[in-house]
């Protein structure tokens, strides 16, 4: 029988020429398995209404086209109701587009650059809320910048270098010329550098990232988000986390609010506080599972200093982006979105005060056990859903990929160094899908165990 080998998806995130070691990616476009654009419109009714059973399905099968991969993100993300019309959605849409760039205004209003088709990488303001004259930033935030700017004295007489040091100075005692700046503007601001270093190295192997605009872009969106989320502001990471809406979604507000609603499943990991940082709690939970399901490479591991597990730190901050090629990172991601996706996701976000009436067994009342994710299907059947916090099916594929490689750690690692060489060697040679079934089948097993007295 002929099997459709598939399409290679590697033309649609162009990798630079002159990065030979990027590892290749393994997900491929294959017809009738892949969610396509055809099977996509076909999913919806001519009002708009989605048919999300039938498209999880497909994605759990073979993934998403990527030509449709934003648009099919906004609903797993909870960003839209399956169950609006086209019209509701091109109003929230809309709605949420203003709402962005009032926001991104009020940024600029407080520093410039935001929005500029730039950004800066050097401190801008010392933790007392005093302005830093740094050289670097100067020529960063120069506004007539042109290409002459760049070489500093390019005119000989220092006009330019004069141009420069203006221009910033002008923009840092607007800053602090209306008296002491509030401590959410200052650690706001204190932030932008840090924004502006990751971006600059966030997917820099990818032909997409050569254009200036793309990489302000993703600034621009992190400097907003870290502006209105004062509890937990930007943390690294989150550029890897943002990357890829601005790669599939064209409209900067949109590609927001995609990272906005992927931040309120993640947002736990980074909070910190003086004693502790967030992903700590998932960290503990994956040492609980590994010790249910392999209680020997559990007590090895910590027998070599390593029961904090903080070696698996990287892997649920950033969701597997560094041991997937770029392409299979995002296939991954829609699998485990597709497997624990929540039809009420969009109401939840959209009306946080219905959320006491979710958690009170309404799930499965109105709507079809269909419309669940799998996974989310196994929590509703094992009472897991309304425990305090079901647990994320992202610990479980690091589960899975530690128990996969049990028994090279158990034999070959001798110290943490050993442990993190093991995982690391992995980069690449991973399967998405093989490791979301073996995620499912962990977590069967783990609820079934978990269970018993």
């Amino acid at each position: 029988m002929w099997r459709d080998p598939g399409q290679p998806a590697d033309s649609y995130y162009q990798v630079r020429p002159e990065c030979t070691d990027v590892p290749k990616t393994r997900f491929k476009i294959k017809a009738g398995k892949t969610l396509s654009p055809r099977k996509w419109q076909a999913a919806f009714t001519p009002e708009g209404y989605l048919d999300i059973s039938k498209t999880l399905s497909r994605i759990y099968r073979g993934g998403i086209h990527p030509s449709i991969r934003g648009e099919v993100w906004e609903f797993l993300l909870g960003c839209y109701d399956p169950k609006s019309t086209f019209d509701e959605r091109d109003e929230i849409r809309q709605r949420r587009r203003i709402q962005y760039i009032r926001w991104k205004e009020e940024c600029r209003q407080i520093f410039p650059v935001v929005g500029s088709g730039r950004f800066i990488t050097a401190p801008i303001i010392t933790e007392d809320g005093q302005p830093i004259q740094e050289p670097l930033v100067i020529l960063e935030t120069n506004q007539d910048r042109g290409p002459s700017a760049e070489t500093g004295n390019a005119d000989g007489n220092g006009t330019n270098q004069s141009r420069m040091n203006a221009s910033c100075s002008e923009m840092v005692r607007e800053l602090t010329s209306h008296g002491p700046l509030d401590q959410k503007v200052i650690q706001w601001l204190l932030t932008l550098h840090q924004i502006g270093l990751d971006v600059h190295r966030t997917d820099r192997t990818l032909v997409f990232y050569e254009k200036q605009e793309n990489l302000s872009k993703l600034w621009d969106i992190l400097a907003v988000y870290a502006r209105i989320d004062t509890d937990v502001g930007y943390c690294q990471g989150m550029s890897d986390l943002c990357s890829p809406m601005i790669m599939l979604l064209e409209d900067e507000a949109d590609a927001f609010w995609c990272f906005e609603r992927l931040m309120r499943r993640l947002r736990g990991n980074f909070r910190c506080t003086e004693s502790s940082v967030g992903v700590e709690t998932q960290l503990s939970n994956l040492a609980e599972i590994t010790q249910v399901v392999d209680p020997k490479l559990h007590q090895h591991l910590d027998a070599l200093g390593g029961g904090d597990y903080l070696f698996a730190f990287r892997m649920l901050m950033v969701l597997f982006r560094r041991e997937f090629s770029f392409c299979d990172s995002l296939y991954l991601w829609e699998m485990m979105w597709a497997l624990e996706y929540d039809p009420d996701l969009f109401s939840v976000y959209e009306e946080p005060e219905l959320n006491g009436e979710k958690a009170e067994g309404s799930k499965g009342r109105t709507k079809s056990i269909r419309h669940y994710g799998k996974f989310e299907r196994e929590n509703m059947k094992n009472g897991a859903v309304n425990s305090e916090s079901p647990l994320p099916i992202s610990i479980f594929l690091v589960a899975s990929v530690l128990k996969d490689k049990s028994s090279t750690l158990l034999q070959e690692a001798r110290g943490l160094d050993d442990v993190v060489k093991i995982l690391n060697d992995m980069t690449g040679n991973l399967d998405a899908k093989k490791a979301c079934s073996s995620a499912m089948k962990l977590h069967k097993k783990y609820l079934k165990k978990a269970k018993k007295p």
